[in-house]
């Protein structure tokens, strides 16, 4: 489980506040989707949460481990696919997994178990041996993701996942995300796409310039708007679509 206290940030360069008071809990065993229009914080929150940022104010647990003073703990229960898949160009396909595998301390066994399973459901295990910089960006997000699984991680946090993906790529990895919910792990994740969102999550959160505006289920936000309309209606409705980069 992952909880959220008062958490709030701002660049300093413009004193731009990306986040201001988040207050929000991702319980494990579920697919919990994270939604807000370019610049709303997204991207900001789950760097919080992965240790890539750290916050102004507030606190952040992951598994019971609070950041930044447990950091390294928190980050070993995480598997994490950020929304730019720069990788290492120079390195072949295996060597970065290995890479990620020797960094989470997968032993050989597991760690090749792990290695033929997913990169066979992603279709890339035939472009291993090539090295990552003549991948396409879909092939990138694809290694990318075999990544982040290695370790069997508890927390699974995906940054925009579908961008880049083929429809068998996003039907693989919408099927995985179901199925590390149901073994009871956290998956988080944000998207633009709403369609996705309202079939597969259990969970919602909207944010809007930094703020929370809806945290909870899509059944609950109809009643809430007291209407039965789609999610991409009833977002609009609650952001009226717009913002900056943050």
């Amino acid at each position: 489980m992952i909880t959220l206290q008062g958490v709030s940030k701002t660049y300093n360069k413009n004193k731009t506040k990306a986040l201001d008071s988040i207050n929000l809990i991702i319980p494990d065993g579920c697919i919990f989707g994270f939604l807000g229009p370019n610049g709303a914080g997204k991207t900001t929150t789950i760097k919080l949460i992965t240790g890539a940022l750290e916050a102004d104010s507030g606190t952040i647990s992951v598994d019971g481990h609070e950041l930044p003073g447990a950091s390294l703990a928190a980050r070993r229960t995480i598997g994490y696919v950020p929304d730019n898949p720069e990788l290492f160009s120079r390195l072949k396909g295996i060597e970065f997994l290995n890479f990620i595998a020797d960094l989470y301390g997968v032993d050989r066994e597991e760690r090749q178990r792990a290695i033929d399973t997913y990169t066979r459901r992603f279709e890339i295990a035939d472009v291993l041996s090539a090295r990552v910089g003549s991948y396409s960006r879909g092939m990138k997000q694809k290694l990318l993701i075999c990544g982040s699984l290695l370790p069997d991680p508890q927390n699974w946090i995906l940054d925009e996942p579908l961008i880049g993906l083929d429809p068998q790529a996003a039907f693989s990895l919408k099927t995985i995300m179901r199925e590390r919910a149901q073994a009871g792990k956290c998956v988080f994740f944000s998207t633009h796409v709403m369609e996705v969102a309202e079939k597969l999550c259990d969970w919602l959160a909207i944010i809007k310039k930094g703020a929370l505006v809806f945290t909870g289920t899509l059944d609950e936000l109809k009643t809430l708007k007291g209407k039965d309309s789609s999610l991409e209606s009833l977002f609009l409705e609650l952001v009226e679509y717009g913002g900056e980069d943050a």
